[in-house]
Parts: structure tokens; C-alpha cells; sequence
């Protein structure tokens, strides 16, 4: 396991330096262009965002930020002491039809988010630094607000913002948007979710899954390598954790996922096995979908990995469902 450890002092966020040198700003005029045919993510709908027309993932211009927190249920590294400053967007450029955060990702009007400016999003992530005293900013399904998450970081950078980012994906992403994150996110935090687009298309509408995660996580790599930087304290600085949800009846295609992260990034990268499979959504009425993994199902996950190599794993415990499911109808914070 290779962990690397940097003194606070020495070790901005990589936005830092490229706000200081006009380079985010110019980044950020570029993703916005991209909104007036949004190509911003695979989908690729062509819809004028800039003039308020929703594609696929049903989002306006204006981001839509559903719940923010201090969320202690990430990976150690991540949630500290303090808490991990965790921003959910809302909608989705995935249709999972056993998604744990149905409530805002799917267009649901009786959790819809309303649309808020960059600068109150900015706000919001000034105050999970100064009001809150999380360790980073953990923007969750931020996909389809790339360019609105990096217009606000401008405004949050003049303002003080120190932390580290973390990209906490899907992984259905388009590369073209995440070379214009190069040196902006400090934090690579995907999904691989299936070996199969077959199943990627019956599960999460999306039949060309597997190419692009992958193309996507390989980029993720060129930028922030597979080792993590340590800050004093233990929370991570920079680096790529990828997760990989366990599910039942092998739906997931570990072995091929695993074996490919293996042979084509590396078995050094952070490897985040995850139990917490719930049949939430539409799974409840779906066979396949209908019942939690098993232990050892989940057990034969984490003996490939180890077969495999992978050099620094991260696993739960079979009760990891009943303590990682959120509800977003609570005021406030939805994990507690």
C-alpha cells in the first residue's frame, strides 16, 4: 500500500494554483461554451443548456444542489474526524434501477431541488471549510454540473477556499470534460459498476457503460496516479479510490471489472468494495434485484481482489446497508 505523506502547509489543492494564474477561469468559459450543444457527458444530447433546454439527465442551467453535510460514512480518508463536505447534486445521467439516492436522482418532484446560482453554490462550499470544518469537498454525481462546479469554484477560490476536491462519480463520463479537470480535482472517487453493457443497458440505461467508465477511470489515472497523498492528519490530498458495489447473483461482473482495473491500472490503485447493496427503487419488484448480497457472495469479491493483487483494499461489514442508505426527506442531513 503506498501512502504518501505531505504537510499541510505545502500541499494546496490543485485549483489553487490554476485560479491564481487565470487558468480555472479560462477553463470554466470553456465548459460553459460546451453547455449551448451540452456535450458535457456521454449522452451527448446537443440541448442548449444556456438557454434552459434539459437533455437526458432533465437539469436546467442553474445547478441543482440537493443536500449538502458533513458526511462521516465515506472512506476513512475521506470523512476524517470531521467529515467529509459532501455536496449532492440532483438528476443523473444514469437511470439505476436499484439507486440508493432514487429521491433526488430521478427527477423525483417530491424531493426536486431548486435551481440556485454558482455563487449560492460557492456559499455552500465556503461554509462546509469555514462553518462546518469538513477536511474536502465531495461533489457527488457531479456529471451533468461540471461546468457549474467549476464557474462556482472560481467564485470559492477568491473567497478562501482551501480544500481538497474530490470527483465522486459514476464514472459515465466523457474524457473530453475530464481533460478540462486536469490539476482542478484533487480526489478521483468512480464507480465501476459492470463488466457487461448488456446488463449496464438493463440496469442503468446505459449499453455503452463499460467502454466509457473505463476510458474514463484510465484518465482519472493519468492525472492523479495511483498512489494517495496523505495530509498529517491521515485525510487524502490527491489520488483515485475506485468503488465497486457488490451485487447479487454476480450482476456486477466482479472478476472481469477487477481483473481489468488490475491489468490496465493498476493493483496499487485504492480499491473501495462496497456491501451495501440495498433493493432500493424499482429493484423491490425485481427478481434479480430483489434481496441483499449475501456474505459470501461479498466475501468472494474481496478473495478475487487479494488474488488479483490489489495492494491496499478497503471492505465493510454485512451490516453496511442499514447504516450508508440515505434519506433525503430529513431536514438537514440525510445519514443522520
Amino acid at each position: 500500500m503506498n501512502l504518501y505523506n505531505a504537510s499541510s502547509t505545502g500541499s494546496l489543492p490543485g485549483y489553487r494554483h490554476l485560479y491564481e494564474s487565470g487558468e480555472l477561469q479560462r477553463r470554466s468559459r470553456m465548459l460553459r461554451d460546451r453547455l449551448q450543444a451540452c456535450d458535457v457527458c456521454p449522452r451527448a444530447c446537443g440541448v442548449d443548456r444556456l438557454r434552459d433546454e434539459s437533455g437526458y439527465c432533465r437539469s436546467p442551467l442553474r445547478p441543482l444542489v440537493a443536500s449538502a453535510c458533513a458526511h462521516r460514512g465515506e472512506e476513512p480518508p475521506l470523512s476524517g474526524t470531521r467529515g467529509s463536505g459532501t455536496v449532492f447534486f440532483a438528476n443523473c445521467n444514469l437511470r439505476c434501477l436499484y439507486c440508493q439516492n432514487y429521491q433526488i436522482s430521478q427527477n423525483n418532484a417530491a424531493y426536486a431541488a431548486e435551481p440556485g446560482s454558482t455563487a449560492a453554490l460557492a456559499d455552500i462550499m465556503v461554509g462546509l471549510q469555514q462553518g462546518q470544518g469538513c477536511h474536502n469537498i465531495n461533489l457527488v454525481s457531479p456529471t451533468h454540473f461540471v461546468p457549474q462546479i467549476v464557474e462556482a469554484l472560481c467564485f470559492a477560490a477568491a473567497r478562501g477556499l482551501r480544500l481538497p476536491l474530490v470527483y465522486n462519480t459514476n464514472a459515465y463520463d466523457s474524457v473530453e470534460t475530464l481533460r478540462l479537470l486536469d490539476g482542478v480535482v484533487d480526489v478521483y472517487l468512480p464507480d465501476t459498476k459492470y463488466a457487461s453493457n448488456a446488463v449496464a443497458a438493463r440496469l442503468s440505461s446505459a449499453a455503452d457503460y463499460v467502454e466509457r467508465s473505463r476510458h474514463a477511470i484510465g484518465e482519472m489515472y493519468r492525472q492523479v496516479g495511483s498512489d494517495l497523498v496523505l495530509n498529517e492528519d491521515g485525510t487524502v490530498l490527491r489520488g483515485l479510490i475506485v468503488r465497486h458495489l457488490v451485487l447479487p447473483g454476480g450482476l456486477a461482473g466482479s472478476r472481469e471489472s477487477l481483473a481489468w482495473l488490475a491489468r490496465s491500472i493498476s493493483t496499487n490503485v485504492t480499491l473501495s468494495i462496497m456491501s451495501q447493496y440495498h433493493p432500493a427503487h424499482h429493484a423491490r419488484g425485481i427478481p434479480l434485484l430483489s434481496r441483499r448480497v449475501t456474505a459470501e457472495e461479498y466475501r468472494q469479491v474481496v478473495d478475487i481482489a487479494q488474488e488479483l493483487g490489489f495492494e491496499n483494499i478497503w471492505s465493510q461489514t454485512m451490516e453496511a446497508d442499514r447504516h450508508y442508505l440515505p434519506d433525503f426527506s430529513r431536514d438537514g442531513h440525510p445519514f443522520e
